[in-house]
């Protein structure tokens, strides 16, 4: 691979219908993205199968047979021992500094264990977290964390909150986000405890946060906040409500199109609107969530994305990779005081 050419590792083998899904992703990404080279880990003769349809791949692609396979039922604790499987090859590929990135739409558990033991903790965070941008009424947010951690004390919490300020204002481009933590109610006394000691350690700490409070469901996608931050649990079971009203929207929409006379006659000049709102809430778009808070970037594609959702999870890789998110993360983190922080949590409470 030249050195002018920007590199991901790709767990060839993760996901449904693996590895077509992910070669048809190859194949958009690579058209789209002339500057990137690719190393793909999987079943060499599988893969190479499926890029018979796309002739081109083979000049941006280099194979790397890993005949062994991470699957949905794994556990963590049983992959990170087995060193030959797609997806450890594809997060040690990163290690190893061959690629710049890693995208896998495999076991979720098994790929934050892996970039976690492989890639390791920027040295000031706790625990990395699973995030993504999503779409509300003014543009987009941050929203972490969407299932590394089903379990979050309240210094993860401050830490999820400053990492997703950051990446709101690299990313996104907000000169100053609005922080707010996902709650069941805006009241100081509502939720569980480690939110409402997260929510006090944030407010009276000295970071250059705009923290507003708490943020209820139905407040999210009316732009309330720029980050939204919740445990691993919550964020998932959020996540995965947003996408499914996203879905069902989208599918009424062209119910009542296809099945009333009256809207055939208005769609010509509904068209254009139509559309707009369609393609905005079309979760393909905004497939491939990345684990913040590694000395590395690991990327995660929904399992069920088709190949264009995992094209977009390889554009996103790429995009961050450009941006040296990475090193931008752990160069503002250098300037946050996170023990200070910890301490405040410590005397408000104790």
């Amino acid at each position: 691979m030249s050195d002018n050419n920007l590199v991901i590792s790709v767990d060839a083998m993760g996901g449904d219908n693996s590895p077509r899904i992910v070669i048809e992703g190859l194949a958009i990404a690579a058209k789209k993205n002339p500057d990137i080279k690719f190393l793909v880990f999987g079943d060499e003769v599988k893969v190479k199968d499926e890029m018979k349809k796309f002739p081109f791949l083979h000049k941006v692609c280099t194979i790397c047979n890993c005949i062994e396979v991470v699957h949905n039922e794994d556990k963590p604790s049983q992959v990170i021992r087995n060193k030959n499987t797609s997806m450890y090859q594809a997060i040690d590929a990163v290690r190893r500094k061959e690629a710049k990135a890693v995208v896998s739409a495999g076991n979720t558990g098994a790929l934050m264990a892996i970039s976690k033991m492989l890639l390791k903790t920027i040295q000031k965070i706790h625990r990395p977290a699973i995030v993504s941008f999503m779409p509300h009424r003014h543009g987009k947010y941050v929203m972490l964390d969407l299932g590394a951690n089903t379990e979050c004390s309240a210094v993860n919490l401050a830490e999820f909150a400053i990492m997703g300020n950051i990446l709101a204002k690299k990313a996104l481009g907000v000169e100053k986000p609005k922080v707010a933590l996902l709650n069941i109610g805006a009241e100081e006394m509502k939720g569980k405890e480690e939110i409402r000691q997260a929510a006090q350690m944030l407010k009276n700490s000295s970071l250059n946060m705009d923290f507003i409070g708490f943020i209820e469901p139905h407040e999210i996608s009316f732009g309330k906040a720029d980050v939204v931050v919740a445990d691993g649990f919550t964020g998932n079971v959020a996540l995965k409500s947003i996408e499914g009203t996203a879905k069902l929207m989208r599918g009424m929409i062209k119910d009542a199109v296809k099945h009333s006379v009256l809207s055939w006659f208005g769609l010509p000049f509904l068209f254009f609107a139509i559309k707009k709102i369609s393609k905005t809430m079309n979760p393909k778009l905004y497939n491939g969530a990345m684990f913040v808070g590694l000395n590395g970037l690991s990327v995660k594609s929904h399992g069920g994305a088709d190949g264009f959702g995992f094209s977009v999870a390889l554009n996103n890789a790429a995009n961050l990779v450009r941006q040296d998110f990475v090193n931008t993360i752990r160069n503002e983190l250098e300037s946050v005081d996170l023990d200070e922080v910890s301490q405040d949590i410590f005397y408000e409470v104790y």
